[in-house]
């Protein structure tokens, strides 16, 4: 990187010989003949680098440093020194400055460490950017929603983010963003600055979660070497994001419960109740309101889950939303791979609209990022998507439409498909979308439980 440096030394020839040596190599380099004037200059424009004199009439390399700290935290110092100041330099490290160089007669020293430094700064601003994509990726003002459902979402989102201590559940199919949602209403709260702890219960061993969710203490169990902090203290002042929440097991939701309640817990193996400041949001694919009827999921746990419960639609019933996560999509594979993808040509786009995604959003981005692998042009073509997505344009696709009144949008290729074909994919959509309830579903097809039977029969006769 070309860099803005300050080289600072009261010895005219050392500081002229360095100031030419990095000039040659194309950075922005000014000498300065004192730390009065170096802190000068600093206050206007504060540089990448500064080279800094460690012995100097006046005010010395140890008190410019301890001046230009402040005004210049991001900046980094290297000391100049002679052998017998070696010590003196070492404090200065401690005090902050990055490196030091021992000068010698040719210089030599100079380009190893100026590149280690400059090195370390190129990295830091890309973790630095890095960072700022990341958090500015979940800023309400960044998302780009164009269906009515997420539109309504995200304002009601906005409201609940501003609470601190609602209590969120997220229901959706596998893929549909939960979490995504949960990092956004993290991110737009007052515990936006907190830790966002996110933890998938079917990923931890049911053995195991207690000890990781309260943690334990030294010899509370074979093994048990060390104190060890649990997922509730690392989310202390932020989020506590429990994924798959229906999958809990039993025991281990009495004891959340019980957290909830009290917002106090213990290590295991410790005697001290312990107080706990955190946000907890929830998500599952599952129908919780079922899970209890049939006792699988704890009636008072569920009650204090659903306190503020937000229902995510499915792509598939959400096509104004495709192209938009298509291009945000090609804009982050695009940084990966180095590639500078703009368009996706008008055939593609009505492959990727009509396209079912069975796995939502985490399917698409799977689409675009093999789509991007193979792509070699600056417009995404339909040669580079998968192929079950041309071999689904020639199928029946049946979608929730959006409107007022709930509804069905068919689309087919003419030529292709028959009368029937349309009867079955509109059944088994409906039948679907019912929850499997035939007498439901009947009675949204206009027909009787018998007919809707018969009609299911035929079909599997047809297919077998």
């Amino acid at each position: 990187m070309q860099a803005t440096i300050y080289v600072t030394d009261d010895e005219p020839a050392i500081r002229s010989a360095i100031v030419k040596r990095l000039s040659r190599r194309h950075h922005t380099v000014t000498g300065l003949e004192s730390g009065e004037e170096l802190v000068r200059a600093v206050t206007q424009h504060p540089p990448d680098l500064i080279l800094l004199d460690l012995k100097m009439p006046g005010m010395g390399g140890i008190e410019a440093l301890r001046q230009i700290r402040p005004l210049a935290p991001q900046t980094l110092v290297i000391m100049l020194t002679a052998y017998g100041t070696v010590e003196n330099a070492v404090e200065a490290m401690r005090l902050g400055a990055y490196d030091f160089l021992i000068k010698s007669v040719d210089l030599s020293g100079v380009d190893p460490v100026v590149d280690r430094a400059l090195e370390f700064l190129a990295l830091r601003h890309r973790v630095e950017f890095a960072m700022e994509d990341q958090n500015s990726a979940y800023a309400l003002s960044n998302i780009e929603v164009r269906s009515p459902a997420m539109q309504l979402l995200l304002g009601q989102v906005r409201d609940v983010a501003q609470n601190a201590k609602a209590t969120v559940l997220l229901q959706g199919e596998t893929g549909s963003g939960k979490e995504f949602l949960a990092r956004v209403i993290h991110s737009n709260g007052p515990r936006a600055t907190g830790p966002f702890v996110a933890v998938n219960c079917t990923a931890i061993p049911k053995e195991l979660f207690e000890s990781e969710l309260f943690g334990y203490e030294r010899g509370a169990f074979t093994g048990a070497h060390q104190r060890k902090r649990g997922l509730l203290e690392k989310a202390e002042g932020g989020t506590l994001f429990l994924d798959e929440i229906g999958d809990l097991d039993p025991a281990m939701q009495a004891k959340l419960l019980r957290v909830l309640q009290e917002r106090t817990f213990r290590r295991l193996g410790g005697t001290e109740d312990l107080s706990v400041d955190f946000r907890l949001m929830t998500a599952t694919n599952r129908d919780l309101k079922k899970d209890t009827a049939r006792g699988t999921f704890r009636e008072d746990l569920f009650f204090r889950l659903n306190v503020v419960t937000f229902e995510l639609p499915s792509l598939r019933v959400r096509t104004e939303d495709i192209l938009p996560l298509c291009m945000q999509a090609m804009l982050r594979f695009g940084k990966e791979f180095g590639k500078e993808v703009l368009d996706i040509e008008p055939e593609a786009q009505e492959l990727l609209q009509r396209y079912s995604y069975p796995g939502n959003i985490r399917e698409l981005q799977n689409i675009i990022e093999r789509a991007m692998i193979l792509c070699h042009d600056k417009t995404l073509t339909a040669g580079c998507l998968p192929r079950e997505l041309r071999d689904q344009a020639a199928q029946i696709t049946v979608a929730m439409a959006q409107g007022e009144h709930p509804s069905l949008r068919i689309e087919m290729v003419l030529g292709q498909q028959t009368l029937g074909d349309i009867e079955s994919a509109l059944i088994e959509e409906v039948v679907r979308l019912s929850d499997h309830n035939k007498t439901l579903a009947a009675r949204y097809l206009g027909l009787t439980r018998f007919a809707l039977d018969r009609r299911l029969k035929k079909q599997l006769e047809h297919e077998s």
